[in-house]
């Protein structure tokens, strides 16, 4: 099954990539896979501290997942696959894609104004040749009508 991994945090440009692979899964009989990144641990002193910083960091990530995860299958029927992962951004990113063959493509929103985002900087960058899947980049500015025709 062709899947579409998009990586979903707080940011309007993620909503417009959610939108956009949830239409086109839809389109085409795949699935999405929804992945959020909990930003590495710093060290602290307290172990007891640094879990509940943590725990905290893993219930927002969690929550937003959820809230994603209903709107995409209000709007297109799909039940996505939720993963939530700790660690340096790009390396669980390319874990991830390294981990399940079936990813069929990696769906990025870039931000509508200043810089891309650190993700599209990345694998919009010089190692875009090397990906195991194409990646697509939704410009945050798309209006949702835009989003549906291109889709």
């Amino acid at each position: 099954m062709r899947t579409y991994l998009v990586v979903v945090d707080e940011t309007a440009e993620a909503e417009i990539a959610l939108r956009f692979a949830a239409r086109r899964a839809a389109k085409t009989g795949g699935a999405v896979e929804i992945l959020t990144l909990i930003p590495p641990a710093e060290f602290l002193q307290w172990g007891g501290v640094q879990a509940t910083i943590e725990e905290e960091a893993r219930l927002r990530a969690e929550a937003l997942v959820a809230g994603a995860a209903g709107t995409l299958m209000e709007e297109s029927g799909i039940r996505p696959t939720i993963t939530v992962k700790q660690g340096e951004p790009v390396a669980v990113v390319r874990a991830v894609l390294a981990e399940n063959e079936g990813i069929a493509a990696l769906v990025l929103g870039a931000a509508a104004s200043g810089a891309p985002g650190p993700l599209v900087a990345y694998f919009a960058g010089a190692d875009a040749g090397t990906m195991p899947c194409p990646v697509m980049i939704i410009p945050g500015s798309l209006t949702l009508e835009a989003i549906d025709r291109l889709s």
